[in-house]
């Protein structure tokens, strides 16, 4: 009895398997065909309703704008032929017109202006959306010199049916002969007495052409501008031997200020010969100049030498006032 219960409850398991595997193969190709059909139907009604709704589009036209709704079109082409947005010589589209369109697109057209320019006895039109008249007319295909005469000026704001007028200049090259001064060379021999200069050549200038652009209006040079520059003959140098030797004679020590600006090296003393000259040297920090005696004084006790304020400036500062020298008379 029990066998036989084994036996009935085996023949039911594979019953069961074979049905199974009859159901699996038919489930997946329900499945399959579910799936095909749902996508096919999404992306129909998809297109349906994007079609019965269409993409909604906002347009700058020259700083005002507009929005369209329900736009079907596929590129911004098409958009500007069916809402009847016209381009004009000058104006401009962003983005082009083979972009494609979708939905919360931004189109921005910029629109050029008129500017009625009068130039060489004629006048014509030029479409432009530049913002001052120079910038204006650069763009343009007019050919303006930088030294022709615009009115109003070129920095003037470029307004709509604006009239322009270029003055043209009369425009001509000029070359000049200007001399080029010639440099100073100086040598020392301290063999020399410091009284002597001796000039071994003498300098002369050169000579040098200079070619200018030179326009002129109603007769009178409004501009020049400096072409070329050409050296015809070069400059020669002047070159001088300049002696060092001092011989110094009697020392004396004291008390040195400064009285007045001549410009001049030159000194006052109480006692020695009037265009004698000396060596003064500031004690403190070894720098010495030779100046000449031309004036008396100073008549102050201890005090033995007033300088002309620049030759006090060469060995102390101005604000110093009185400083400790000394002063060496000079026999060569």
């Amino acid at each position: 009895m029990k066998e036989r219960r084994m036996k009935i409850m085996n023949r039911e398991v594979k019953r069961g398997k074979k049905r199974s595997g009859r159901i699996v193969p038919v489930l997946a190709i329900v499945l399959f065909f579910g799936f095909v059909y749902f996508n096919y139907f999404r992306k129909t009604n998809t297109e349906e309703w994007d079609r019965s709704i269409g993409k909604t589009i906002t347009v700058s036209d020259g700083g005002l704008d507009f929005s369209f709704a329900e736009v079907s079109e596929k590129t911004v082409g098409e958009f500007l032929d069916a809402k009847k947005l016209s381009l004009r010589e000058g104006d401009s589209i962003f983005p082009s017109e083979e972009t494609a369109l979708f939905s919360g697109a931004h189109i921005i057209i910029g629109r050029a202006h008129p500017m009625n320019v009068v130039v060489d006895g004629g006048e014509q039109t030029v479409r432009t959306q530049a913002t001052t008249v120079g910038q204006a007319l650069e763009e343009s295909t007019l050919v303006i010199d930088e030294d022709d005469i615009v009115k109003p000026s070129r920095d003037t704001f470029a307004e709509s049916d604006m009239r322009v007028v270029i003055i043209r200049v009369q425009i001509e090259e000029v070359s000049v002969e200007k001399p080029i001064a010639f440099e100073k060379k100086m040598n020392e021999d301290d063999t020399l007495s410091w009284r002597k200069n001796i000039v071994t050549q003498k300098g002369e200038n050169g000579i040098q052409k200079l070619t200018y652009r030179v326009s002129t209006y109603d007769g009178k040079e409004v501009n020049r501008k400096l072409l070329d520059t050409e050296v015809l003959k070069e400059p020669t140098p002047q070159i001088s031997t300049q002696g060092t030797y001092v011989k110094l004679g009697k020392s004396h020590t004291g008390g040195a200020s400064w009285y007045a600006y001549t410009g001049t090296m030159s000194a006052a003393n109480p006692w020695l010969p009037i265009g004698s000259f000396v060596k003064v040297t500031n004690t403190e920090n070894g720098k010495s100049v030779i100046v000449k005696i031309n004036d008396r004084g100073p008549f102050v006790p201890s005090r033995i030498i007033d300088l002309d304020k620049v030759a006090f400036a060469k060995i102390a500062s101005i604000g110093a006032g009185v400083i400790a020298v000394r002063m060496e008379e000079i026999t060569n």
